[in-house]
């Protein structure tokens, strides 16, 4: 599978990743939804800022999935993945009404040759997209 992850520009997390200081992509959500149980070591996952074109790609080395989210186990979360996350104890004041979590291990992080994609179908707004062939939404700029 290949996923389509989209950052929020002003966190500046592209250039984390790319530094390898953030090794570790998280997902929090209210509800069950992409990636959570349907993202496995081996899959790649393509990165772009809101409002730019993907620019880099990573493998998928590790998946932890977790559920019921609630103080104790952010902390737990924190505490083990924080740094490689690139969150600290003040993320819980935007996920503490979320349910599950996703967290996903890069590695072969790369720069890539820069393209958009098609989210038609996928909603505007989404932050994550599974496909099984990143060809099917790519775009060449």
């Amino acid at each position: 599978m290949d996923h389509l992850a989209i950052l929020a520009k002003k966190r500046n997390l592209l250039s984390k990743i790319l530094s390898g200081e953030k090794t570790i992509e998280s997902r929090w959500y209210k509800f069950k939804k992409s990636p959570y149980h349907y993202i496995s070591v081996g899959d790649d996952v393509y990165f772009k800022d809101s409002g730019n074109p993907v620019t880099v790609k990573a493998n998928v080395n590790k998946v932890l999935f977790y559920d019921n989210l609630d103080k104790s186990l952010f902390n737990d979360i924190l505490s083990k993945y924080g740094k490689q996350i690139c969150i600290s104890d003040s993320y819980w004041d935007f996920v503490k009404d979320k349910q599950y979590v996703t967290l996903i291990f890069l590695k072969d992080v790369t720069q890539i040759k820069p393209f958009d994609v098609d989210k038609k179908g996928f909603g505007m707004m989404a932050a994550w997209i599974t496909v099984d062939d990143i060809q099917k939404i790519r775009r060449d700029l």
